[in-house]
Formats: C-alpha cells, structure tokens, sequence
C-alpha cells in the first residue's frame, strides 16, 4: 500500500521514465499526485444527444466519429471531424489543426465540449470551433479478422467516462486527462480509509473541514448530486478543505519566518531631539497625514534592536521617497550607511539626484553606483564606501557585487521590490557582517493588504494612502487610431501653451511579426518631421546607454524638448511637472498596472493633466476592460485589484521575481477570505492562544510544515 510520502516512479503504471514527465509538473510524490486537480468537470451524467443542442450554449456530447480529414484554405488548414448519432451529425472544427491528423478513427467514440453554433462551412447544420475532445473508445483492432478482448481493468475505467461528472486534468507532456484519471483512481482505490491529518483537530472542528481522505476522493470523482457552480468555482466541501489546508501552512510557514527574523540582532537607532531637529531640516514640505502615520511606524521599528522588516505601499507619487530619506536621516545621525537600490539607471539616478538635493545641504555625503559606470570611477566610489566616507550610496544591481563592501551598513532601501528577486535583497542585507541591518522596501503597485502580507511575507507592512496637496486630477481618455489627428492637434494646443507632452510606444522598432503595431524609433522620425517639425522632439528607450538616457532627460527636464517619445523605460520614478500629457499608442496592448505607472508621470505640476489612450486595431474584451478601468478611476488599489482579477496573481507579480509562493490549489484573489481564516488560525496556533491543541499536535503541524515547505511553496526555508 503506497504511502503519501511515497516517490511517484514507484506508484504502479509509472516509472522514472513517466516520473520524470510528472517532475514538470511539480509532481514528485503520490502526495503530489493527489494535489494535482482538475482544471474543470465536464456534466456526463446526462450529455446532451445532437438533436438536443442549441445554438449559443455550452454542451458536452458523446458521440461516434463517422469522418476526419484536412483541408486547406487561403489562411490556414483547418481539420474537420465529423460525429454523428444515428442520421443525426455534428460537425467538429479546428483551425491550423494539422496535428489532429489519424487522431479520430471511424467508429471511434468520443466526448466533446464546446460551444454550439450554426455551421457557417458547407450544408449547414450545427458546429462546434476548437472543442475539447477526448476519445473514450478506440473501435476494436480486427487484426485477421478477430476482434481484442477487452481486460476488465479497461471496461472498469470506461464505466467512469461516461454517467458521471468527469474531472478533467490538464495534459503533462503525452500523459493526457485519460492517462490522470486512471492512475489517481488506482490510487486513490489504494489508500487507506484515514489518512495522517497534521491540522490539529480543533482547528479542523472549528473551520468545518471534512476529513482529508473524503476530500480527496470528492475532489477527483466528485457524486453525481455535487453543485457543478461549485465545483467549477472550488467552492465544494472538498476543494475548501483542500485549499485551507495549502493557505494554512503557507501562513504557518510565512510567520515562522517572520519570528525568526526577530531573534536576529540589529541596530537600536537613537531616535532623540538631535535626529528630530535633523528631520525637521531634510523635510522639505508638510507631510501628509498618511506619511507622518509610516513615518511613526518606521521610527518605533528602527529604535527596537530587532531588524526592522517593512513594505512601504503607496501610489504613483505619494510621497514614498521622501519618507525613505527620512528612515536614511535617521541611520545616518546615528553614524551608520544606508544602501539603497533601484532596478534602473534612471530611477537610481534621480533618486541620486534627489537625494543631494536634499540631504547635502545637511551635511550628509551621498554617492551613486551603477553598471554604466568606468572602471576608475567605480573602484573609487566602493573605496569611499568602505571607508565610510560616503553615508549614502544609491544604485541598481551594481550594489550587489561582491566587491562593494560596507563600514558600517545600518539600513537598505529596495525600491520597485517586485522588479528584484527575493534573494538579492537578502544578498544586500547581509552586506553587514556582524548585525543585520534594517530593510525598508518600497514599492508603487498597490497590492490588497491581506495578499501583501503573504507574498513579503517577512515583511511588516505601511501604507500611504494619500497623495500629497498640489498634485493635479488627470483627466483619462480612450481614443481610436483613426482619430490621431485631432489627438496631435491637441498636443499641439498643449505644449504651445508652455506645457511638455510624452508619447509612449509598447516596441522600440517594428518587427515582422507584430507589424501593425507602431514602434517607438519608427513614430519619432515621423513625429519629428511631419507631425511636429516647429517643435523639440526627443526619443528615450532602453536599449540607449545610460549617458544618452541622461542626457535626454536632462533635456526634457530643462524643457529643451517639449515632446518625449518612449517606450516603457519611463515607466517608474520619472518626474518632470511640466508635463502635462500623455499619449498611450496601442494601449490596447498595456497592462492595466503598466497604464496606471505611465499616468503617474503626469499631473505632477499645477497644470490639469491629460492622459490619451489610443487604440490601433481589434479590442480584446479583457483589453475593453483594462481600458474602462482606466478611464473610471485612478485609485491604484482599485487598479490593482481589477488587474490581478484579469491576470491572476502569478502574472501580476511576476512569480519568480517576487517571489510568489507556489500554490497547488489555492488561489490568492478567489480564496482570500480563506486566506485570512487561515494567516489568524497560524498566528494563534504559534502563540499557544488556540485551545484543546496539544504540544504534540502542534510539533506534527510544524514538522509537517518543515518537511513541505521548499518543495511544495518554493521559498526560503523556514527556521
């Protein structure tokens, strides 16, 4: 009898062979196996027979394939099968479906799903475009004449294809759904009626958790009276079981994490008059109600001796670099270095540039770091470091290198943290030796306080909600290609007045492939000399070095130039409050957090802002949806959570970037409800607040946890 823990190459009917297949998808163990769900059911309790389809619904139909075959048009070949039930016919389409070739044998039988519409190709009819299909029964192999005998195995296995609700597993290299059904049935069949739960049983009692075993088995062969609504939204006793399961001991995991960070020895900052009269002198405006609300919590995390851990959130131009140089100023009154990074050249500069700004006038020596850099003046500027010459050192991910050493390392900043790897921010932290310093990182996505917490989870989070006085509403609008005329005239109209404009591009050049869109290089030259030619036309994209980004920049700054062409490359941290327009081309093609950064550039001056998103080209629904949100609103938590509904919170945060835990069934925006449940039921279970749970039952949760934890979450291990 296999066991959880058991490696999946020793489970019957698998192999190293299939192990390996299996290994691509995160499937190690029979453990593993078992998480592995289905993507979606199809209802084959009662198909739906040929005759009683309707056009416009979604149908499953079994069904017998009477002919296939390939034929070619202008555009692409498309493969047609057809299915058929007595005279009754259904024809079955699929285009550049070359690969379907000798898939569907005549007499073979098979389940279809898709949608049903009026066939617009030959006699009429009804159609299905591109079903999913799966071939339940090949027709016998009469070889001379005789037909093979079926094993009883194979007729056990086809008595649930067919009369029940059928999971549907996505394929793993030339292991399909079929090939999942079987071996999780064989499996299942196999274990025992209870299996090892290292959820404490008051917890499962409290929460409503079936036991593990029944969830497995619901979860993969559902009953026939099951809410097929749930088990589409995992909304079933079964999927909820497994999906806290997963949550809590991510959370469980994520606070071990948090406690051990504790333990470490860092610095004690002085927080007394002398720092607060040197706040006094950096601060160059009233903060707002929200920046003195971070700035406390900042303060009370570096006066403790533990290392501060904290995410600072806050819209595209709240005022969150400001409160860092504030958390600078206090490491550097107390006679220690502040590191800072910044994922580009540009953003890294300005914030140099900010920061003289600011903080020379003080006293304070600050120095930049980045890649562009020559050789001699690198090797000069990490001297300076080291020696504890320089107090503040800003850079990208030339702060890094192993050869940039510290005297006394007291704080690190992380700007736009989800354009870093985890791992190079502890790599910066550990730049100190003896102590760890304090980390502030920062970032403009606005993230859903609850998600915050588990995708940083080491980290304490502040928010800054407001944005500071004088900053000016932009006025969104969604504009088609064909009206770019009246758009340039406006721009015209704009910038005559005294007012600077950019025009953003999503390429730097055109290539074959997306040819209809317009690039960046191509659209300067145009803009240049036919559109604008009595007017200063820069071009900014990142494939520039950064003493061209510089000095174009420089340029746009000073208003030598009054219109700026980019690409995405100003997407983060640019200011220039003269400007006070801005064109998205294509901006069908944006991502809904990527049009909310752009926006940010403008509105930063007294000027009302405009922001012109202009469409080239068919409008994708999820497109018509990004764009709506733009022009209904611009609070950027709003924002973020319409884009992590379209996109799903992976992509979102870019998972290996962030990050983001590896989950097998939950889902961070669907189950966040769950997920609170589950971060409170952690919290208490570590505090020993949770009562009638023995000692033994919480080391079996934690001893679980350590055995799970890299494999199944992929992060850091827990202590």
């Amino acid at each position: 009898m296999p066991e959880l823990h058991t490696e999946i190459q020793f489970l019957k009917g698998v192999g190293p062979r299939v192990a390996e297949t299996l290994a691509t998808k995160g499937i190690h163990t029979l453990e593993d196996l078992l998480y592995y769900l289905p993507f979606r059911y199809e209802d084959r309790i009662n198909p739906r027979t040929i005759e009683q389809l309707q056009p416009g619904e979604m149908a499953s139909v079994i069904a017998e394939v009477r002919t296939s075959g390939l034929f070619k048009t202008k555009r692409f070949p498309i493969f047609e099968m057809t299915a058929g039930q007595g005279r009754n016919r259904l024809k079955c389409l699929w285009f550049r479906g070359g690969y379907l070739e000798g898939k569907f044998k005549p007499g073979a039988l098979v389940a279809l799903y898709g949608k049903v519409e009026y066939s617009t190709f030959g006699r009429g009819g009804l159609q299905m475009l591109q079903p999913q299909f799966e071939i339940l029964h090949e027709p016998p192999d009469e070889e001379n004449g005789v037909a093979a005998l079926e094993s009883e195995e194979q007729k056990h296995f086809e008595s649930l294809e067919i009369g029940r609700i059928v999971p549907i597993y996505e394929a793993a290299g030339k292991l399909n759904a079929r090939w999942f059904r079987r071996t999780i049935r064989k499996a299942l069949e196999q274990m025992p009626e209870e299996i090892s739960d290292a959820i404490p049983a008051e917890i499962r009692t409290r929460v409503g958790l079936i036991p593990r075993t029944e969830a497995f088995w619901q979860v993969h062969w559902p009953d026939a009276g099951e809410s097929f609504a749930d088990l589409l939204s995992a909304r079933t006793p079964a999927h909820q079981r497994l999906i806290f399961e997963e949550l809590f001991f991510l959370e469980l995991g994520l606070e071990l994490k948090r406690r051990k960070a504790r333990l470490q020895p860092g610095v004690a900052f002085e927080i007394g008059d002398r720092v607060r009269d040197a706040l006094k002198q950096v601060l160059p405006f009233h903060p707002t109600r929200s920046q003195k609300q971070v700035l406390k919590e900042i303060a009370i995390d570096m006066a403790h001796s533990s290392p501060m851990r904290r995410l600072l959130q806050g819209d595209v131009g709240s005022g969150k670099t400001i409160v860092a140089f504030e958390a600078a100023t206090v490491a550097m009154q107390n006679g220690y270095q502040v590191a800072m990074m910044a994922p580009t050249e540009i953003l890294a500069t300005q914030h140099y540039l900010s920061a003289r700004r600011i903080l020379e006038p003080a006293g304070y020596r600050i120095v930049l770091l980045t890649g562009s850099l020559e050789q001699d003046r690198k090797r000069n500027i990490r001297s300076h470091v080291a020696r504890g010459h320089a107090q503040m050192v800003i850079g990208t991910h030339a702060l890094l290198e192993d050869n940039v050493e510290f005297e006394r390392l007291g704080l690190v900043i992380v700007d736009e943290q989800h354009r870093f790897g985890v791992m190079q921010r502890m790599k910066l932290m550990r730049k100190n030796s003896d102590v760890q310093p304090d980390v502030l990182v920062m970032t403009a996505t606005p993230i859903p306080r609850t998600l915050a917490l588990t995708l940083y989870g080491d980290l304490d989070v502040s928010v800054i909600d407001e944005l500071p006085p004088g900053r000016t509403p932009v006025s969104t609008r969604v504009v088609p290609g064909e009206r770019a005329e009246e758009v340039w005239e406006f721009v015209r109209k704009i910038v005559s007045a005294g007012q600077q404009a950019y025009v953003v591009y999503p390429v730097i050049e055109e290539s074959e492939k997306d040819s209809e869109l317009k690039a960046a290089i191509k659209m300067y030259d145009q803009l240049r000399k036919e559109v604008f030619p009595e007017l200063k036309v820069g071009l900014l994209h990142g494939r520039m070095s950064a003493d061209e980004k510089d000095e174009i920049m420089r340029k746009f700054k000073a208003g030598e130039l009054k219109i700026l062409v980019a690409t995405t490359v100003i997407e983060v941290g640019v200011d220039v409050p003269n400007a006070s327009v801005m064109v998205i081309e294509h901006a069908e093609r944006f991502g809904l957090s990527q049009m909310h950064q752009l926006r940010g550039r403008i509105g930063r001056g007294c000027a009302k802002s405009y922001c012109v998103l202009m469409t080239g080209g068919k409008i994708s629904e999820e497109a018509r949806q990004r764009l709506d949100t733009m022009v209904r609103t611009s609070d950027g938590f709003e924002i973020a959570e319409k884009d992590l509904e379209l996109r799903g919170p992976g992509e979102f945060f870019g998972t290996k970037q962030a990050g983001m835990p590896k989950l097998c069934v939950a889902n961070l925006i669907r189950d966040r409800k769950l997920l609170e449940l589950a971060k409170r039921e952690a919290r208490q279970l570590l505090d020993g607040t949770t009562k009638n749970v023995t000692p033994e039952e919480k080391r079996m949760a934690v001893q679980y946890l350590k055995m799970h934890w890299n494999r199944r979450y992929g992060l850091v291990e827990v202590g």
